[in-house]
């Protein structure tokens, strides 16, 4: 793995809350509204894990950036500027 450099930018990744919306909005109201459709719930669920799994792997990378000391930076939206939401 090669050094980590001193003045990196930091790697961009989306801020946690993203995953944590899309969870409460499809288990609190998109699950309970396909309770009469056996395949759409399947697929909701098929849904939720996957972005559980996604949250578990991000948190991972920001595990391994803190342990390698490499800088990263939650970002809220893709117009958010270098800088604004720093975690090093």
């Amino acid at each position: 793995m090669p050094e980590p450099q001193q003045s990196q930018a930091p790697l961009p990744i989306p801020a946690r809350v993203h995953y944590e919306l899309l969870l409460q909005l499809l288990e609190r109201q998109t699950l309970p509204a396909t309770e009469s459709s056996p395949e759409l719930w399947q697929q909701v669920q098929a849904l939720v894990t996957t972005l559980r799994k996604a949250l578990a792997q991000q948190k991972e990378l920001e595990a391994s950036c803190d342990a390698a000391r490499l800088p990263y930076e939650s970002r809220w939206s893709l117009n958010s500027r270098p800088g604004q939401e720093r975690k090093s």
